[in-house]
């Protein structure tokens, strides 16, 4: 990646399994247990914060997070859709696409805080989970450079 940063983890490295990419960022599965459906949408370049980057890279970095929450929402019918942007131990812009069930782990607590009981994940809910992310690219294909 040009303009990557020493030490900044997705600089050097996708962040998850790649499921979309365009110039201006990417789309991967993160690998949360109990978390099927856990995207992270990547800036391609190292920015720290969204008011770094122009205008224009703002509005189309989030109307592709809102159309991946989008297609996330209408393929695995959550109970609640978190997104959050930190990066305080990764400062470089990317955004987390969480769907939540009132079953998971975490519920209602965000998914960072400790579990708050074991559960198993319904296997119709991973395989839910495995579609979106085949048809991800489709879904995202109005955003293709």
């Amino acid at each position: 990646m040009s303009g990557a940063v020493p030490g900044c983890e997705l600089c050097h490295g996708a962040g998850g399994a790649l499921l979309w990419q365009n110039g201006l960022c990417r789309v991967v599965a993160v690998d949360e247990p109990g978390l099927p459906g856990f995207l992270r949408v990547v800036l391609a370049r190292h920015v720290r914060e969204m008011t770094d980057l122009p205008r224009a890279d703002r509005e189309r970095l989030m109307a592709i997070v809102f159309a991946v929450e989008a297609h996330v929402r209408k393929s695995l019918e959550p109970d609640k859709m978190n997104l959050a942007s930190l990066g305080n131990l990764t400062p470089h812009v990317h955004w987390h696409v969480i769907p939540r069930w009132r079953d998971d782990r975490h519920f209602p607590a965000p998914v960072w805080a400790a579990a708050r009981h074991e559960g198993t994940v319904p296997p119709e809910r991973l395989a839910a989970a495995a579609r979106m992310a085949t048809s991800l690219p489709a879904a995202l294909a109005a955003f293709a450079d």
